[in-house]
């Protein structure tokens, strides 16, 4: 067992099954040998990789989206640019540097890097080193914040702990975590009846299906939307998930590129579930925003110029680089059942009297 699991396995014995949530928030994020904290799980020596690492069109799009809805928000000064969960800071550099098209941007904007592992923080600093504006970091997005508000989270709802629910013959209980022998997990079912946590529309389904929700996410969501309300801005959320809630199990591990076993190596893999982005949706209105999509990353993409970006760099490029560059734009939107460009959505929220934030029916140049 890893350390990790000899902790979980001791916190069982004692006051009995886990919940899935805490079992994932403790895999991720335990203060000595949770999976952020300990690593950087990016790029080919890590786990996974995520679009800023596959091509910097990725970011330098992004920037150039918060410079344009900055423009469509009055260019307010100051305003904070916040980013949850920046992996390496390779989507912030990018963004920063496509963002000095517009140098007053920058300089009446404050950058902050919302950021929980000390490694990553590092890989951050490293990364914008050059940016010619002030960088800050903080444990925790800052909710009661005055200032008009510009947020970008891309691959960060996913990896926040969700609840699973399973129908059980006699209703739907919560999914827990029990111990499988000495060395090992297994998932039972909690003894309390909670039909009321799953919608009403797919409550009368086979015994044995699976309901997931996200507490942490709608949380701050609403957060972020109460905020923007308040202060005027604009949030983009980036993830993989489904437009409405639906039914199915899609908690998973990855190690090394690969899928792995959920409740094996706790600590060494990282845990995800899919976004349920219209959940999110209805917080963030109830907070009173506004909201686009959810839309296909792809579409999104090409909606704000990925493929002007992509002539513009081929001009200038080798045969080689020409072929790394339309790579990468296939990857980053094709829109196969299992691409990134269809799997993974787009949402923006935004204040209600912003009109034309681009990405989601007009195309931003």
């Amino acid at each position: 067992m890893t350390p990790l699991e000899i902790r979980i396995a001791d916190l069982i014995r004692s006051g009995g099954p886990m919940s899935v949530t805490e079992y994932m928030r403790t895999s991720l994020a335990d203060p000595d040998h949770g999976y952020y904290v300990t690593r950087d799980p990016l790029g080919a020596a890590g786990d996974f990789t995520t679009a800023p690492e596959i091509s910097q069109m990725f970011g330098e799009l992004i920037g150039l989206w918060c410079v344009d809805v900055w423009q469509k928000m009055d260019r307010p000064s100051p305003f904070d640019w916040v980013e949850l969960g920046p992996g390496r800071g390779t989507l912030m550099a990018d963004a920063v540097r496509a963002a000095q098209v517009l140098p007053d941007f920058l300089e009446d904007g404050r950058l902050t890097l919302v950021e929980t592992s000390p490694m990553l923080k590092e890989r951050q600093r490293q990364a914008l080193a050059e940016a010619p504006l002030p960088v800050a970091w903080t444990d925790t997005f800052d909710a009661d914040g005055e200032a008009p508000l510009l947020l970008i989270a891309n691959e960060f709802l996913d990896a926040l702990p969700i609840r699973q629910f399973e129908r059980t013959a006699d209703g739907w209980r919560e999914r827990q975590v029990a111990l499988d022998g000495e060395a090992g997990f297994r998932f039972a079912t909690g003894d309390t009846v909670m039909e009321d946590q799953v919608p009403a529309a797919l409550r009368d389904t086979p015994t044995g299906a699976i309901f997931e929700t996200c507490p942490d996410a709608r949380d701050l969501v609403a957060a972020v939307a109460d905020r923007i309300a308040r202060s005027g801005g604009a949030a983009l959320f980036i993830d993989y998930g489904h437009p409405v809630p639906a039914l199915g199990e899609t908690l998973q591990a990855v190690r090394g590129h690969a899928y792995h076993r959920v409740l094996t190596d706790a600590g060494e893999a990282d845990l995800t579930a899919h976004v349920d982005f219209g959940a999110l949706a209805d917080s963030a209105r109830d907070a009173g925003a506004s909201v686009l999509g959810p839309v296909d990353q792809g579409r999104f993409l090409q909606a704000i110029g990925i493929e002007r970006r992509t002539e513009a760099l081929v001009r200038t490029a080798s045969p080689d680089q020409i072929a790394d560059i339309a790579s990468a734009l296939n990857r980053l939107t094709a829109p196969g059942p299992n691409a990134m460009g269809r799997l993974f959505k787009a949402m923006a929220v935004h204040h209600p009297d912003m009109v034309g934030v681009d990405g989601f029916g007009a195309a931003m140049f």
